[in-house]
């Protein structure tokens, strides 16, 4: 096709596409034949990028417009079949000619050189400024379209044409060693946090190219972690270092893009050909950061509300910045994960490494966090410092459980004097998981919750626990018996009084307590004697069909209409979660979801809650297997349960062969 015409000529197309359009939208077919009109929108389309001088390439670019307009209008009618049968045939000629025949789309992902060239340009030598930060911006926007939804080539082909030059603008921002602070400079800021978007954008993009090809721009987070730990330590804008950790942080954990991604993870599994190296060279940084002290020169504010950072006179009451405490917490203990799951097979890496790691994170947030300092048992800080941060959390826990179990084979120990010394460095897994479940006030519906929602951390970190679990059912027995003791410490002095919110950061609220001792064996018989499971005895609590709900007895039931609303609802923090499940009926609450003692007894909550700790933990999970097992047999369940059952099986028998025992002595 020739592209090689005049601004007149393009005039010309400009007023027979209009007379197209005119056609289209008043159900009229047009004199042009169909070869005719599309030949013009595709020479329109492919003229574009032939332009040459301002004026001309102002006439190609509104050429382009007209065309794409035109092309959507023919397609959005077509779709709506709101034209005369004539006009719907002409149409129709048209659209097969243009993709099938001329195959536009092919055209349509060509990169303007216009544009290209002033990016290029302005990544290679422009200074802070509007020039440089409307080309960071504008390329931004484009990758984020792209990554959302575009072929992967059309992606790839673009993030290309930039490679050298990205490269060479980190470079320039990013130097590799400390420097001179340059962040007074004007804009510096505002150029920073767009090169920060632009690269979690090409971080998004390295998610979703799968075994493929991945450039060089798309690992620069990876790249240039170190710079960017450095300009954690060395900027004077507490906006840029938050921000830069948050990129930091969603690297680690796989979650670049995650705020404008719809909702959907785009991490698909495969991996690039650089993957592993790149994860690993993020993780030696931070740790090779922190031995040197980074921890020290990291800044932590005030939290900021939305009358500003609150910075009056007699601020002592003033709560740290949580997601700079969360954000650091997390870099930290995921590096250590990796750390571990790479090179623990050549013995590199020694357990006193490891917990020297915990014991500089612990140090750095009792620095900046007084709250922190009241705690009694130091396995309770992940709870209290991921409070109202869900999928947080969970990957805390998870990661501290990874290390957990390698500090546990490596370090030559007895399970007793192991679980001892990962107290003193709070990564129990066993506390975790018993700080997690009073969080939630032992509420099943709430770990229900986690499990069917769609993100998978929760029941990756719950599998593995499980499977520990029922190995270690002793020294669960004895963290029940260290949680209470320190219950029993802490309601002899002054209670803690702060509390974790989305910015803030705090101690437990009333319902995370329990002053109950951990009793004897034969104490948590005579406990529960009296007590058995409520049987349905109507089908009232079926779903809106008329679900039957009593061919099983004594297991709990979840409606279709309750999972569908559990599934599709957005992931709500857990303090709210613990809020609710005690003043609206989000997931079922069942009379056979709790214990019901003999006639003139306590009610169902103060029985549970009068349970020592090991018992109620028990119990909450032997609910929760009962309303998953009720869910798979009416296939309402989201995934195949059977391995997660079997587990909770499991746990359930060692509680009883446990009590047995103790009986028995």
């Amino acid at each position: 096709m020739e592209l090689a015409v005049s601004c007149g000529d393009r005039s010309t197309w400009r007023d027979r596409l209009t007379d197209v359009y005119r056609c289209v939208q008043t159900g009229s077919r047009p004199s042009q034949s169909a070869a005719d009109v599309a030949a013009v929108v595709f020479s329109s389309v492919c003229a574009a990028a032939a332009a040459a001088g301002a004026d001309c390439h102002d006439n190609s670019v509104e050429l382009t417009y007209i065309s794409v307009t035109l092309v959507e209008k023919i397609t959005s009618s077509l779709t709506s079949r709101s034209l005369p049968a004539a006009v719907t045939s002409h149409c129709m000629e048209i659209h097969r000619v243009l993709f099938q025949d001329l195959d536009l789309m092919a055209h349509l992902g060509v990169v303007s050189p216009v544009w290209e060239q002033k990016c290029v340009h302005a990544f290679h030598s422009s200074p802070p400024g509007p020039e440089l930060d409307a080309c960071l911006w504008s390329l931004t926007e484009v990758l984020k379209r792209l990554v959302k939804g575009s072929p992967r080539e059309i992606l790839w082909k673009l993030v290309s044409a930039f490679d050298s030059s990205l490269s060479a603008l980190c470079s320039r921002f990013l130097p590799g060693e400390k420097t001179e602070d340059c962040t007074s400079r004007r804009h510096w800021g505002t150029t920073v946090c767009l090169l920060l978007d632009l690269l979690e954008v090409l971080t998004a993009s390295s998610l979703i190219c799968g075994a493929g090809v991945c450039l060089k721009s798309q690992r620069l987070t990876h790249i240039h972690s170190s710079a960017l730990l450095n300009t954690i330590s060395c900027s004077s804008e507490y906006y840029v270092k938050k921000r830069v950790l948050l990129l930091l942080k969603r690297a680690v954990l796989l979650k670049a893009g995650e705020d404008w991604a719809l909702g959907e993870p785009l991490f698909t599994g495969l991996k690039h050909e650089h993957f592993n190296s790149d994860m690993s060279m993020l993780a030696q940084s931070v740790l090779t950061a922190v031995a040197a002290d980074w921890l020290e020169s990291v800044q932590v504010d005030s939290s900021s509300f939305f009358g500003g950072s609150r910075r009056t006179r007699g601020d002592g009451g003033q709560k740290a910045d949580c997601v700079m405490l969360r954000g650091v917490s997390l870099l930290l203990l995921k590096s250590v994960e990796h750390h571990i799951r790479t090179d623990a097979g050549t013995g590199a890496v020694s357990a006193t490494e490891v917990f020297g790691y915990l014991q500089r994170l612990w140090g750095f947030l009792k620095r900046c966090s007084g709250q922190l300092t009241e705690v009694t048992h130091l396995c309770h800080w992940v709870s209290l410092l991921f409070g109202e941060q869900d999928d947080d959390m969970m990957e805390a826990a998870k990661a501290s459980l990874s290390i957990f179990l390698h500090h546990r084979q490596c370090s030559g120990l007895d399970d007793s004097a192991v679980l001892e010394a990962a107290c003193a460095s709070g990564c129990n897994p066993h506390c975790h998981f018993l700080f997690l479940l009073r969080s939630v006030a032992f509420d099943h519906s709430i770990l229900l919750d986690f499990l069917i929602s769609t993100e998978t951390c929760f029941l990756e970190y719950f599998v593995r626990y499980l499977k520990y679990l029922r190995a270690d059912w002793r020294g669960f027995t004895a963290a029940c018996g260290r949680i209470s003791m320190s219950d029993c410490l802490l309601s002899t002095q002054k209670p803690l009084t702060a509390s974790c919110g989305g910015d803030t950061l705090g101690g437990p609220g009333p319902a995370e307590v329990s002053s109950s001792l951990h009793p004897t064996g034969a104490e948590m018989i005579s406990s529960i004697a009296g007590l058995r499971l409520v049987e349905y005895g109507s089908s009232d609590e079926s779903d809106p069909e008329g679900m039957d709900c009593q061919d099983e007895p004594g297991t709990s039931v979840c409606s279709a209409l309750d999972v569908k609303q559990e599934i599709s609802r957005p992931s709500i923090p857990v303090r709210q979660k613990q809020y609710e499940s005690s003043h609206s009926t989000g997931l079922p609450r069942h009379p056979n979801s709790v214990l019901e003692g003999r006639p003139g007894g306590p009610s169902p909550p103060e029985q549970t809650s009068c349970l020592p700790l090991s018992a109620r933990a028990v119990f909450c999970l032997s609910e929760l297997r009962e309303v998953v097992t009720r869910l798979q047999t009416k296939k309402l369940f989201p995934y195949n349960p059977s391995s997660l059952l079997k587990l909770l099986v499991q746990v359930e028998n060692c509680s009883q062969q446990s009590q047995l025992s103790h009986f028995n002595k």
